[in-house]
């Protein structure tokens, strides 16, 4: 009894050492286990965390393109009802011209039915002036630049969006106004005046309206006030040819350096004459006004980034 006793004793001993190294064993696995888990999952973590916050550094870091600043000026232009109905009334007041010279047969006898079909083209293109002085002369005036500098910080990018939406715009209105009212014109007046050529000259006459918005939009980013950025478009396009005949022999150089003087020379106009606005051809006026405008968007640009909001 004792001797069996005993041997059940070593068994019960050996079997609870065996139990207390499996679970020391155990919890060694387990712990290890668990160290090797919460490792991993903390360099995945980790790994992670790093991910998006190289993300979100790249995405800080890179600042909208052209094709944002792009859409995001066309936004800005569609919703605006002053532009838009501005824009609209660059093209009805080129067509209703037509129809009323064609009415009223208020031709000169020399002229052509291009010339005369587009007389009422110059107040279109005072128009589309005032159309890119009132882009970027609203922004200022509700204080929204603020917003668009900051959704595109740099400005040279934002300047150049609005330049490009301005000219493509425009270069349709002129264009298609332009046709729409010499063929007005021509169905209206009667044939005893002589066509002119309307090609290639009303796709002058539309980049013209494009040139001419773009230096609207410079005028208008030096002044910033609304009321001011009008009067100097309507002024730099008006006065030259009121004062003009006080200026003697100069005249024909100072007037035929403006747009106007482009627009007559484009639409073969009678009043287009040397002696008031120069004897350079149409193109290179049109190349001379596109030249200067350049120049000044290139100033405009310079004055935008130096400038606060």
């Amino acid at each position: 009894m004792n001797a069996h006793t005993g041997t059940d004793s070593s068994s019960g001993t050996s079997t609870g050492t065996s139990m207390t190294t499996d679970s020391k064993a155990g919890t060694v696995t387990g712990s290890t286990t668990g160290r090797t888990r919460g490792r991993t999952r903390g360099r995945t973590t980790g790994r992670k965390g790093d991910t998006a916050t190289k993300a979100t550094a790249v995405a800080v870091a890179s600042p909208p393109g052209f094709r944002e600043a792009l859409a995001f000026e066309w936004t800005k232009y569609a919703g605006l009802r002053s532009t838009v109905w501005t824009t609209v009334s660059v093209a009805l007041v080129t067509m209703v011209g037509a129809v009323f010279v064609g009415l009223t047969d208020s031709l000169q006898p020399d002229d052509t039915v291009l010339g005369g079909s587009l007389t009422l083209s110059v107040v279109a293109l005072m128009i589309a002036g005032v159309v890119g002085a009132l882009t970027v002369c609203g922004e200022y005036s509700s204080g929204s630049i603020a917003t668009t500098l900051a959704a595109v910080p740099r400005r040279g990018r934002v300047l150049a969006a609005k330049a490009v939406l301005l000219a493509g715009v425009l270069f349709v209105v002129g264009l298609v106004s332009c046709t729409v009212a010499y063929l007005l014109g021509d169905a209206v007046l009667d044939g005893s005046h002589t066509q002119g050529e309307p090609l290639p000259a009303l796709f002058g006459i539309g980049a013209l309206f494009a040139v001419v918005g773009v230096l609207g939009l410079a005028i208008g980013t030096v002044v910033r006030h609304a009321a001011g950025a009008v009067t100097a478009v309507v002024g730099f396009l008006l006065l030259p040819s009121l004062f003009g005949p006080l200026l003697g022999d100069l005249q024909r150089w100072v007037v035929g350096a403006t747009p106007t003087a482009a627009l007559e020379k484009l639409t073969q106009t009678s009043d287009a004459g040397p002696e008031v606005v120069g004897s350079l051809g149409a193109w290179p006026s049109l190349a001379l006004v596109t030249a200067y405008t350049a120049v000044a968007a290139a100033g405009a640009a310079l004055v935008l980034r130096r400038r606060d909001a």
